[in-house]
């Protein structure tokens, strides 16, 4: 295949958008996608991409939704180009205690950072298979491996992505397909945490934090391995940052 795209699900200004930037550099048609009212910021995104070179496509979809995940696929098949890398990058990080935990809340972010991880593998399964090639990449969090005091949805949600991950792994593997998880074990250089994490952010100056065009080539070089020696599982920190 001459020309392939790169599906990025939970494209913002950070890490995402920095995923969509550093495969469409290597000639990607790169497809990024958030919900609807996102899309003008995705279209900013898009148009920077172009003007560095690249080709980028913006789509508006809420990757919960059944539906419109199998439109997607669909349109980026037949309009965009074949897909040869799918990239699940949606967080939904929220803090509550227990007893202020509602079923809503709960619900919302198990659909957010995982049923929708499970729509995109599944989506990039039908696809891959028949190529026999292909990669999909999931993006974890410390909560994948380790809950924490007022993380019980985020982290129930993180858990149920990485072993989905996992399940795809064995049953993709065989077919050619490379699928890993990713834990992103700390604080991104985001204006999120400059704004809410100020002490933080202050050890920005001292590499203390991650920067999303790093994970980002962690990311590409995760694409490009040999299958004689594939990465299921790759996390990622900064060199202060205390283990998980």
């Amino acid at each position: 295949m001459s020309k392939q795209s790169c599906l990025v699900i939970g494209a913002g200004d950070a890490t995402g958008g920095a995923i969509a930037k550093r495969f469409a550099r290597e000639g990607f048609e790169t497809c990024i996608v958030r919900r609807e009212r996102h899309l003008d910021d995705l279209k900013a995104l898009a148009a920077e991409i172009g003007e560095d070179g690249g080709s980028a496509h913006a789509f508006g979809a809420d990757a919960r939704e059944e539906d419109q995940m199998v439109e997607l696929f669909a349109k980026i098949e037949k309009d965009v180009a074949p897909l040869g890398v799918a990239v699940f990058n949606i967080g939904g990080n929220v803090n509550f205690p227990i007893t202020e935990m509602t079923s809503r809340v709960y619900r919302k972010v198990w659909e957010m950072s995982c049923f929708a991880g499970f729509l995109t593998g599944r989506e990039a399964a039908k696809v891959m298979i028949p190529r026999g090639k292909g990669t999909i990449l999931f993006t974890g969090a410390t909560a994948s491996i380790r809950g924490g005091a007022g993380y019980s949805a985020f982290a129930g949600a993180k858990h149920g992505l990485r072993a989905l991950a996992q399940s795809l792994a064995r049953e993709l593997g065989p077919q050619g397909i490379h699928v890993a998880h990713t834990i992103i074990d700390g604080a991104i250089d985001t204006q999120f945490i400059a704004e809410r994490f100020p002490e933080r952010y202050a050890l920005r100056e001292q590499d203390g934090l991650l920067h999303p065009s790093e994970i980002a080539e962690n990311y590409w070089h995760l694409h490009c391995q040999e299958r004689n020696a594939w990465t299921f599982e790759m996390d990622l920190r900064p060199w202060m940052e205390k283990m998980a």
